[in-house]
């Protein structure tokens, strides 16, 4: 492993997490499928983390044969206390997790907004709590949260979703700031709209809440502030979460690492 001290050279070898434990939630399918795959392949040993038992069991099954391995881990996120348990002795956490539902305030159920907020908030907030000891303990940790740009700008009918990413981006800034003296780093990752079900899913929502049909939400409501007209891949995501776990990125901390389109442009 190359030490935070001693970054790599313009020519470095391929990207070497061997030896690293990543926990990575949500990680049964789309962004979090892409990044347990892609942390494995760099040699990292994976807990999975899902409540969707069948979907980490095929991930397990995809991940055979690559230098670190995927370890299927069920666990559902409203379960604070055993998150915070799951993600002890973990070298890198990848916060992705998430979930969806696009009403006007007025109309939003107050239950779905305490779930969206405890899944995707206050989950990672536990989780890293409880990696924290065991990176400090070595001296080295990568913290990366999947944000979004709703991290960074908001969206009318998603106001539980928005405010959840918003506290998220503020919760690996303060992470940042405390784990740098520890050889401890915290960023997100802001993608735009990523192909995925969390993605697909919200179609019919959307054109129920913007009154147009299914076949325009896509080109009229999520392309629409992009530059760059298509969804970007889970595994482009992906892409940049390893890169921030690797010795390139040691000086990289308390940022968001925006994969939008040019959304943020305007």
């Amino acid at each position: 492993m190359t030490s935070p001290s001693n970054p790599p050279g313009p020519h470095a070898p391929t990207l070497d997490l061997g030896g690293r434990t990543a926990l990575v939630t949500g990680a049964a399918g789309g962004i979090g499928r892409a990044c347990a795959l892609r942390l494995a392949a760099a040699g990292a040993k994976v807990r999975a983390v899902d409540r969707d038992a069948a979907g980490l069991e095929e991930l397990a099954d995809e991940a055979r044969g690559l230098p670190g391995g995927v370890e299927p881990h069920v666990l559902d996120l409203t379960d604070l206390d055993a998150a915070e348990l799951a993600a002890a002795g973990t070298d890198i956490l990848v916060n992705n997790a998430g979930l969806q539902l696009v009403r006007p305030i007025e109309e939003f159920p107050p239950d779905v907004f305490h779930t969206v907020l405890t899944v995707m908030l206050e989950a990672p907030f536990r989780l890293v709590r409880g990696a924290l000891p065991h990176m400090y303990g070595q001296g080295w940790g990568r913290i990366v949260n999947v944000s979004s740009v709703h991290g960074l700008r908001a969206s009318a009918y998603k106001s539980a979703y928005v405010a959840a990413k918003h506290g998220l981006e503020g919760l690996s800034k303060t992470a940042a700031l405390e784990g740098a003296p520890h050889g401890v780093t915290s960023n997100c990752v802001n993608p735009a709209y990523v192909r995925t079900p969390l993605v697909e899913k919200q179609l019919a929502d959307q054109a129920r809440a913007h009154g147009i049909p299914e076949k325009r939400v896509l080109a009229e409501v999520l392309l629409q502030d992009s530059a760059v007209k298509r969804l970007i891949e889970p595994e482009e995501v992906a892409e940049a979460v390893a890169y921030l776990c690797g010795p390139h990125a040691s000086f990289v901390t308390g940022t968001s690492l925006v994969l939008d389109g040019g959304w943020t442009a305007h």
